[in-house]
C-alpha cells in the first residue's frame, strides 16, 4: 500500500534531507527494537498468568464467615482470573469447631483437590487472624506451592489465652473422660478484641483447636513449616498491638526460602485482607513463575 502524501506525517518526511531520512530510520528500528526487548522481558510473566491458572483456598478468621472480611479479597482474585475456594471453617460463628483439626485439614485437601479439578496447575493456601494461623499449621503438611498467612492470630501456646481458657479446656477434657466429648457442651473461646465469650462446641473436637502444643501453636507452626514451601506473611503496620509485637519476630523464624516474604500493608487487623490483595496477586504470580519444585 503507497503512502498518502496528504498526511501530514508523510509530507514532512518527503520534505526531509537524505541525512535526515537517514536519522529517522536509525531511530525508528532502535525504537523498534526496545519494544521487542521489552516483549520479551513480559512475555514469560503474562504467558505464566494467561496459560497456568492459579487457584487459592480462602479461610476467614475465628467467628468469621466467607461473606464477612475475606470477601473483598475472593472477589478480587477472581476478577483477576484465580480459582477460589472460599471456605467455611471449624471456627466460624455457625460452626463453633463442630470437628477436630484433622477434620478441617482433610477439609482443606479437599478444597486443593477441587481446585485442581478445576484446572489450577498451582495451588495456594491462605487464611485471615485464626484462618492465617491454622494455613501457617498447613505450611508443615501440605503439597502446597505456596502459604499466605494475613494477620495470623489466634496462637493457644499464647499465655492471654491460657489463662482465659484454662478452665474451659479442663471442662471439655473432663467431659472427654466421662463419655461425653461427642455431646455439645457450653464451653469458651477468646478473642483479643472481644475478651472470652461462650461457645457450644463439642469437647472432644474443642480440645485439639485448644491444646498449646496442637495445630495452633503458631511457634509451633512456624518453626515446623516445609522449607519448600515459600510464605507470604503479612502483618499490617495498624495490627493489635499484641499481634504486632508476636508477629514480626515470628517471621524470622521461618525454614529459609527464596520466595518467603514479610509484607506490611497500611491497614489494621480487620481491613488486611482487602488491602493485601494485590500483593496476594504480586507474590503468587512471583512464586508460580519461579522455575524448578519448591514441594
Amino acid at each position: 500500500m503507497k503512502a498518502d502524501p496528504g498526511q501530514p506525517e508523510v509530507t514532512a518526511y518527503l520534505h526531509m534531507s537524505e541525512v535526515e531520512r537517514r536519522i529517522v530510520t536509525t531511530l525508528t528500528r532502535k525504537l523498534m527494537r526496545l519494544v521487542l526487548a521489552a516483549l520479551a522481558i513480559t512475555a514469560p510473566l503474562s504467558a505464566m498468568a494467561q496459560g497456568e491458572s492459579i487457584g487459592i483456598v480462602i479461610m476467614h478468621g475465628k467467628g468469621g464467615s466467607p461473606t464477612r472480611l475475606v470477601a473483598d479479597l475472593a472477589r478480587a482474585l477472581e476478577g483477576k482470573g484465580y480459582i477460589v475456594a472460599n471456605l467455611e471453617m471449624p471456627w466460624s460463628g455457625n460452626r463453633n469447631y463442630d470437628v477436630p483439626v484433622s477434620k478441617a485439614e482433610e477439609e482443606i485437601e479437599a478444597a486443593m483437590a477441587g481446585l485442581r479439578g478445576k484446572g489450577a496447575k498451582k495451588v495456594f493456601v491462605s487464611g485471615h487472624s485464626q484462618g492465617g494461623a491454622f494455613a501457617l499449621h498447613m505450611a508443615g503438611k501440605l503439597s502446597v506451592d505456596g502459604v499466605i498467612a494475613i494477620a495470623p492470630g489466634g496462637n493457644v501456646a499464647n499465655r492471654v489465652f491460657r489463662e482465659n481458657l484454662g478452665e474451659s479446656v479442663a471442662r471439655a477434657r473432663q467431659l472427654v473422660a466421662e463419655g461425653k466429648g461427642n455431646e455439645p457442651a457450653r464451653l469458651e473461646d477468646y478473642e483479643g478484641a472481644r475478651g472470652t465469650y461462650p461457645v457450644l462446641a463439642i469437647p472432644a473436637a474443642y480440645i485439639t483447636w485448644f491444646d498449646a502444643e496442637g495445630a495452633m501453636n503458631m511457634g509451633r507452626a512456624a518453626r515446623a513449616a516445609n522449607a519448600q514451601v515459600p510464605i507470604l506473611w503479612i502483618v499490617p503496620k495498624r495490627e493489635r498491638p499484641a499481634l504486632l509485637k508476636t508477629n514480626l519476630p515470628m517471621f524470622s523464624t521461618l525454614p529459609a526460602n527464596p520466595l518467603t516474604r514479610l509484607y506490611q500493608p497500611d491497614s489494621d487487623h480487620l481491613g488486611a485482607p482487602s488491602a493485601s490483595a494485590e500483593e496476594v496477586v504480586r507474590w503468587t504470580r512471583e512464586v508460580a513463575s519461579a522455575p524448578g519444585p519448591r514441594r
